[in-house]
């Protein structure tokens, strides 16, 4: 059985083993042992309360309870660029235009800029190959909006999330080797990883503050911006069932897009709701999947479930509830796992 829960200091070995098979792209899980475990003790302070809800950094895991393995991960930034900046291109618009030569033309230019500096953000999602069928992958990346629901309170007006974005099948950026590689004078990976490290300085003193056309790039460089990485559309498709869209942000690096949407319109705000767990309640029929999640913060679960919450009232398996670490009479938090009409962007 799968559950979703806040991560612990001895899930340590399994983040590092996770980290080692994500290949480049992904600035916030690196395979360094260090940095991992600097991260994980501040998860673990972060779920006790004992820093301030703006350092916070919510680390999930997947467990596989049976293997007794780590199978995946993911987590949820408090805000970002508090502490060192937070750096995205914004696609804008310039009109060049004259009346005498009867000229007018639009043209699309990338800004450095500031702008999500205090968003929260969803990063780190990562499912171990092994675990990628059903219902694993929603499971994963949705338990962190069960959490924003039961949390709210702890989170900034906005929510973002930065998509990796598309490379070739030989693992190079078209965006990277037509824009940044001049700039930077390095590999795409060298930069990933001292951005990883927090060596973010040379963002600013290197990249050029005036605004880029993009019509200067070479055709496949302009044609993957906002263009996600093939291994993460499906993860583009379950944010955007939750209420995320895009909106014209991408990453300096690889031109992905990044994703957002303001808390108080997310779908787990809009159609979760806390009931009590009943094993006097017994469902008639087989029910859709739900997302089903404790409302401990230190020990924070997620786990889905065919059921659903009615008149205030769930019911859960005695298999659930290990799961879940509750007993009949606690409180949990449903929501359907699939959302009742798709949204489209």
């Amino acid at each position: 059985m799968l559950v979703v829960r806040a991560i612990r200091e001895e899930d340590l070995d399994g983040l590092v083993a996770l980290a080692e098979q994500v290949g480049s792209g992904m600035t916030t899980l690196k395979p360094d042992r260090k940095s991992l475990a600097q991260r994980v003790e501040i998860a673990c302070a972060s779920f006790a309360e004992q820093i301030a809800p703006p350092q916070r950094d919510y680390v999930f895991v997947m467990e596989d309870t049976e293997a007794g393995k780590v199978a995946g991960v993911c987590a949820i930034k408090s805000a970002v660029g508090l502490d060192e900046p937070f750096y995205n291109y914004r696609i804008g618009t310039l009109v060049h235009s004259s009346k005498e030569l009867k000229v007018f033309s639009r043209m699309d230019t990338l800004y450095l800029s500031n702008d999500l500096t205090g968003c929260a953000e969803l990063c780190s999602l990562f499912l171990h190959p092994d675990y990628r069928h059903g219902t694993n992958g929603k499971l994963l990346s949705k338990s962190r909006f069960m959490f924003i629901a039961q949390f709210p309170h702890l989170f900034s007006e906005k929510l973002i999330a930065e998509m990796r974005g598309y490379q070739r099948a030989d693992g190079r950026s078209p965006f990277w080797d037509s824009l940044g590689r001049h700039f930077f004078k390095m590999e795409f990976d060298r930069a990933d990883d001292l951005t990883s490290l927090g060596k973010k300085s040379f963002i600013a003193e290197l990249m050029p503050r005036h605004p880029l056309y993009v019509a200067y790039l070479p055709q496949e460089a302009q044609e993957v911006i906002g263009r996600v990485h093939v291994d993460t559309a499906p993860a583009r498709r379950l944010l955007e069932q939750e209420g995320m869209y895009y909106e014209g942000y991408v990453d300096i690096f690889d031109a992905g897009p990044v994703m957002q949407a303001r808390v108080a319109e997310l779908r787990a705000l809009r159609e979760s709701d806390l009931a009590i767990v009943d094993t006097g309640l017994t469902l008639e029929r087989e029910e859709p999947p739900s997302l089903v999640a404790s409302t401990r913060m230190q020990d924070f679960r997620v786990v889905v479930a065919p059921t659903h919450a009615h008149r205030s009232r769930i019911a859960l398996s005695m298999e659930q509830q290990q799961l879940l670490a509750c007993r009949p009479g606690d409180a949990v938090r449903a929501m359907p796992l699939n959302p009742k009409k798709l949204h489209h962007a």
